[in-house]
């Protein structure tokens, strides 16, 4: 087992698998969990506190006022409605916040220099690959190749999931014995996931709703 890790915790699916993931090959875990002005940071940011105290990690909260204020995202609290519907580039574009994983990494990188912590996860997956740049391997490869030119300490950053879908990032958690239903998807960020936007179709994917697989509660 190795000895630390600090990890981009949302409080999504992907992040709290990843989570469960690190605590079994790692002897204590960093959290981060970035407010950015998202129009679901509430209730993401909930499920990650809950999930670093099942996992015994630290949690650590980064509120980032400047991004709401500096880009532009249907994601974020000042941008339009999120769209309907599953992913398509023409449309689920509009919810990318620019280099949103290069900054929080960047970040992740300092703490752990400063904290002598060797290495940074992050949850990216290839399901993200074909919309979100800053999710790709070659960005992730990019991203620690920097990272360890620029610190003292040669802190490396890790995407374990890199190559699996989200349907297999569930399995993973499956076998697990993750709970699911302390994570959270939506990008509209209600009481409960709504259930048509891209991200609860994919949830509703990855977690098999259609074989009734899938403990989430939605409005439709």
């Amino acid at each position: 087992m190795r000895s630390e890790a600090a990890i981009l915790l949302s409080g999504g699916m992907d992040s709290g698998v990843l989570l469960a993931w690190a605590t079994i090959r790692y002897e204590r875990i960093h959290a981060l969990s970035f407010d950015y002005g998202s129009k679901h940071a509430a209730r993401e940011l909930e499920q990650a506190a809950s999930l670093a105290r099942t996992y015994s990690a630290s949690l650590i909260k980064i509120h980032l006022p400047f991004i709401q204020s500096l880009f532009s995202s249907s994601l974020l609290i000042s941008g339009g409605e999120i769209p309907e519907g599953p992913y398509q580039k023409e449309t689920i574009s509009s919810t990318v916040v620019p280099f949103r994983n290069g900054i929080f990494l960047a970040i992740a990188v300092g703490y752990a220099e400063n904290s002598g912590i060797p290495t940074v996860l992050i949850a990216s997956h290839s399901g993200d690959h074909p919309i979100y740049p800053d999710c790709r391997k070659t960005f992730t490869a990019a991203m620690s190749a920097a990272s360890r030119l620029g610190t003292f300490t040669r802190v490396e950053i890790l995407a374990p999931f890199s190559s699996l879908n989200k349907r297999e990032i569930a399995q993973k958690g499956i076998e697990m014995g993750f709970d699911f239903s302390r994570t959270w998807s939506c990008y509209r960020g209600g009481d409960l996931h709504c259930g048509t936007c891209a991200t609860c179709l994919e949830r509703k994917y990855a977690l098999r709703f259609e074989e009734g697989l899938d403990p989430t509660r939605y409005l439709e």
